[in-house]
C-alpha cells in the first residue's frame, strides 16, 4: 500500500494540509497500538505496522518536496545524483567559491539573498507544475518536476554553503 492509499488520499502533488492532518489523526487513532493491547499477537503486530506506515506517510506527504520525490519514485522517475552542476548554475558556483576564498562578507550576504530568491522561485515553479500534474497526470510534467527538484537541491546547497561561509567569517 502506498502512502496515499494508507491515508485514504488521491495521489496528488498538491494536498490541503488540513485534509492530510485530519486523515492522519483519524487513522492514527483507529490503528494506535494501545487500542489493540488485548488483541491477538497478529492483530497487535498489524496495528503496529499500520501505525508506523501512517507515521511515515504523514512525514513524507506533509512536505511538498518530499511528497514530489515520493511521487516521482512511485512513477519510477530516476533521481539525479546531485553531483552534476546544472549548467545554468555553473557561474553562480564559481562566483560563490571566489567570494568564499576572498571572504567578501557583503557580497556573500548578497549572494545568500540571491540564492534564497532562486530557491523560492523553484518552490513556486514546483508548486505550479504540481498543480498541472494533479489535473492531467502527464508524465512529461513529472520529468519537469524532477529537473526542478534537482536544480532546487543544488540551489539549497549553495544557500547552505553561503550561510556556512558567513558564519565562519563572523566567528573568526
Amino acid at each position: 500500500m502506498n502512502f496515499f492509499e494508507a491515508l485514504g488520499l488521491p495521489e496528488q502533488l498538491t494536498i490541503d494540509p488540513k485534509v492530510l492532518e485530519t486523515s492522519f489523526y483519524a487513522l492514527s487513532r483507529k490503528w494506535h497500538p494501545d487500542r489493540f493491547a488485548r488483541a491477538s499477537p497478529a492483530e497487535q503486530q498489524r496495528a503496529l505496522d499500520l501505525s508506523a506506515q501512517l507515521n511515515d506517510a504523514y512525514r513524507t506527504l506533509r512536505e511538498p518536496v518530499s511528497r514530489a520525490e515520493y511521487v516521482l519514485g512511485l512513477h519510477k522517475i530516476a533521481q539525479g545524483d546531485g553531483k552534476q552542476v546544472p549548467p545554468e548554475l555553473l557561474e553562480e558556483v564559481f562566483e560563490l567559491n571566489m567570494l568564499i576564498e576572498e571572504a567578501a562578507l557583503s557580497e556573500l550576504a548578497a549572494s545568500r539573498g540571491r540564492f534564497r530568491a532562486m530557491l523560492d522561485a523553484e518552490d513556486t515553479a514546483i508548486a505550479a507544475d504540481s498543480a498541472r500534474w494533479d489535473s492531467s497526470h502527464e508524465a512529461p510534467i513529472l520529468e519537469a518536476i524532477r529537473a526542478r527538484l534537482n536544480r532546487r537541491k543544488y540551489i539549497s546547497n549553495l544557500v547552505r554553503d553561503t550561510e556556512k561561509a558567513l558564519e565562519s567569517n563572523v566567528s573568526n
